[in-house]
């Protein structure tokens, strides 16, 4: 009983601690894939002068290899698509994280 109730301790100082730097973790892949796409619309506008229809324009012409992953939302479909204020200019000026809540520093992950 007693090594049930150490175990418990332990595992109650050690949970969190895992779970905050999973979390963190998953930030910095975002903050990463974000950049990588910001990256990517920037080289397609500057090549075409406009930006792209999509985010799967990006892959189709070859300047991202497939559209990244959102880490918090574990997928690539949920992406907030931001237009340029020209419609004659593209679909796609910018992207943001289509996760709900908040990140570790109190920041929207919406808002990235």
């Amino acid at each position: 009983l007693a090594v049930f109730a150490i175990i418990a301790i332990l595992l109650t100082l050690a949970v969190p601690r895992y779970f905050s730097s999973v979390d963190k973790a998953k930030e910095v892949v975002l903050k990463e894939n974000l950049n990588q796409v910001r990256d990517a619309i920037g080289k397609y506008y500057g090549d075409k002068g406009k930006y792209p229809e999509s985010l799967d324009a990006l892959a189709t012409d070859k300047y991202l290899r497939k559209v990244p992953m959102d880490p918090i939302t574990e997928s690539a479909a949920t992406w907030v698509v931001v237009p340029p204020d020209d419609p004659q200019k593209g679909g796609v000026y910018d992207v943001k994280s289509g996760a709900q809540g908040e990140a570790l520093d109190g920041s929207a992950y919406g808002e990235w």
